[in-house]
């Protein structure tokens, strides 16, 4: 199976990894381009790279040569780009900006622009529900919103913290709940819609780091909650049929912010990204760092792993 590795930096690059190795693979050459490289993600059959880089979305192909550039620019956003992930097989591009927009993309034609959703408020992080009807998203008023794809607009809205900035959020692989952080963790389990429940039903609430929180990220098998932050740590919570987290490791080597993460298929794995310059790879069940990746110049803010079946 093989194991896609790529980091993001403030330094302008896209550098991809072999991760047992730590050798830098590819280094995507960023000729005559300016912007920082915010978020990236891959898409579901391992074909192509989404990198959001200050206001645009580049789409690459993973086993092109190293040299080639970009096969699609999406153009629209008129602030930073801030969320980005695919959508269903890897069809359509989701991404939230800094302009208060979420943006669809359809990858397969030349107009590109499928949907516009106004949010009103700059836009931290985005997620696709697995499924693929809808999308959940967080912004600077601290809102969690649920939209829905097919009939073009918000259902749910959540302000669990008031105003407070809701940075980061994440959708169990199985849809069963939602994580959402701005230094607090808040988790709700999610209900049928055609339930008597309410869709989104309140369980706890934790401190999680007294720092900014960056990035909060569930495990794909939703046994683990990984939260990064500016304190330079990675916490690892363990997570309960009752919906219970409890601190099971404090992930400790790097030097300054952490600003993302990504796990392995397996969850047994963790990528980080950090101010420091470097990236890691953690043992999940040592906390160790298993390997280190060296080779951007200034801070590492974003990372994408894809080790599962293509």
């Amino acid at each position: 199976m093989s194991v896609i590795l790529v980091t993001g930096s403030y330094d302008h690059e896209i550098r991809f990894w072999e991760a047992w190795s730590g050798i830098c693979s590819r280094t995507i050459p960023r000729v005559g381009e300016s912007g920082q490289v915010n978020r990236l993600a891959i898409s579901p059959d391992k074909r192509l790279l989404a990198a959001a880089i200050h206001k645009k979305a580049y789409i690459y192909e993973i086993a092109a040569a190293p040299a080639a550039g970009p096969i699609a620019i999406f153009e629209g956003h008129n602030g930073n780009i801030t969320a980005i992930c695919f959508h269903s097989e890897g069809k359509w591009l989701v991404t939230g900006s800094e302009d208060g927009t979420i943006k669809i993309w359809d990858l397969r034609s030349n107009s590109h622009l499928h949907r516009n959703y106004d949010n009103e408020a700059p836009v931290n992080d985005v997620v696709v529900h697995p499924n693929q009807g809808e999308l959940i998203s967080c912004d600077q008023a601290g809102r969690i919103k649920q939209w829905d794809l097919s009939e073009n607009i918000c259902t749910h809205e959540l302000t669990p913290g008031g105003d407070t900035p809701m940075r980061s959020i994440s959708l169990a692989s199985d849809g069963s709940c939602l994580v959402a952080g701005n230094g607090k963790c808040y988790v709700w389990k999610i209900n049928e819609e055609r339930s008597d429940l309410p869709r989104f039903q309140a369980v706890t609430m934790f401190q999680a780091h007294n720092k900014y929180l960056t990035r909060l990220l569930l495990s794909p098998d939703v046994k683990y909650l990984a939260t990064c932050s500016a304190d330079t740590t990675v916490k690892i919570w363990s997570i309960s049929p009752m919906y219970e987290f409890k601190l099971e490791k404090t992930l400790q080597g790097h030097q300054r912010w952490v600003w993302d993460c990504a796990f392995s298929a397996d969850s047994a794995y963790l990528v980080t990204a950090s101010s420091d310059h470097t990236a890691r790879l953690w043992d999940m069940s040592t906390g160790e760092t298993v390997r280190q990746y060296n080779g951007h110049q200034k801070a590492a803010v974003c990372c994408a792993l894809h080790d599962g079946a293509g």
